[in-house]
């Protein structure tokens, strides 16, 4: 080599963003990250999650969450609730009021709560709440049944969604709940708990294609790095280490039902935002751009049935 050609593929490779490094130009013309979590444990009465003394025990606001997605185009949000405190999903109602970012919201909600109905009736009639993510999961399935179907049934009825999140074992129910409530909007959190990529759960494909033959059910490509098994922040960056998972999720699910989610902030469990956000856009770009409109903003729109904000 000499050392003209040296010094041109030098200057080219400095040139160059390094992986995961420098933003791409956005995979679609429109980013909604449908997995954020807003809390302040500074707020009067604090928090019951995430708990005193790690990483996550921080104030997290929209202007936060904005600092680390907007640099990838990444401006609006469907929030999801993970605090069992009812108040607390009027805390992020009257918080969305003041952020157009929000365009949706997941709130949280026992579906065995002798109140569910009255609950659900209370915050339906605000246009951001678009559905409820189980408490729980379904993890009282077994011996609740008819009480959470009924329940599925008043989400239903007020053109609700229903967020699950659980291990792989809590698919059947989710499809047997698809079934029952076929009018129920039911959206699968954290890829069903498939587990690490080199280290899939066991049962985890079979229950996935069991969930996914309902059509009345989406998959949120959620906490994909935290189902690694490392260190704080150690998550393989390469975006061939999930194909394992995501291409299983591709496979049943198609372009029309997966949907993006970050889990942002606790997707820092795994690796930073960008790297979380990178190693989809790899993969759905290799998909074609109509799978890129319609995972990152299009099928959240078919879930969530978000309202647009207005300026």
């Amino acid at each position: 080599m000499n050392r003209r050609t040296w010094l041109k593929q030098t200057a080219a490779a400095l040139a160059a963003p390094a992986a995961f490094g420098a933003p791409p130009s956005p995979p679609a013309t429109r980013i909604i990250d449908c997995h954020v979590h807003f809390y302040d444990p500074a707020r009067p009465g604090g928090v019951p999650w995430p708990g005193k003394g790690t990483k996550l025990y921080r104030t997290v606001l929209p202007r936060d969450w904005l600092a680390v997605a907007s640099p990838h185009g990444v401006r609006e949000t469907v929030v999801v609730e993970a605090s069992p405190l009812l108040e607390d999903n009027q805390w992020i109602l009257d918080l969305a009021a003041k952020e157009k970012s929000v365009v949706g919201f997941a709130g949280n909600l026992d579906l065995i709560d002798p109140e569910f109905a009255e609950h659900v009736k209370r915050f339906a009639g605000n246009p951001i709440f678009r559905g409820i993510r189980a408490r729980g999961g379904l993890a009282k399935f077994g011996e609740a049944r008819d009480q959470i179907v009924q329940s599925a049934k008043v989400l239903a009825l007020h053109g609700l969604e229903l967020d699950l999140n659980g291990p792989s074992s809590m698919l059947p129910a989710a499809a047997e709940i698809a079934k029952a409530v076929p009018e129920l909007r039911i959206v699968i959190n954290h890829l069903g708990g498939s587990g690490d990529p080199r280290e899939i759960n066991t049962g985890w494909k079979d229950n996935i294609r069991l969930v996914a033959a309902r059509r009345n059910v989406f998959m949120k490509v959620s906490a994909l790095v935290e189902q690694v098994k490392c260190g704080w922040g150690a998550a393989p960056r390469d975006a061939g280490y999930y194909l394992p998972v995501l291409d299983h999720l591709w496979e049943n699910f198609g372009a029309d039902r997966l949907i993006y989610g970050s889990n942002w902030p606790v997707s820092d469990k795994g690796a930073p935002y960008d790297v979380v956000f990178r190693i989809v856009s790899e993969y759905f770009s290799g998909k074609g751009r109509e799978a890129c409109e319609k995972y990152f903003w299009k099928n959240s729109l078919a879930a969530y049935q978000w309202r647009e904000r207005t300026s």
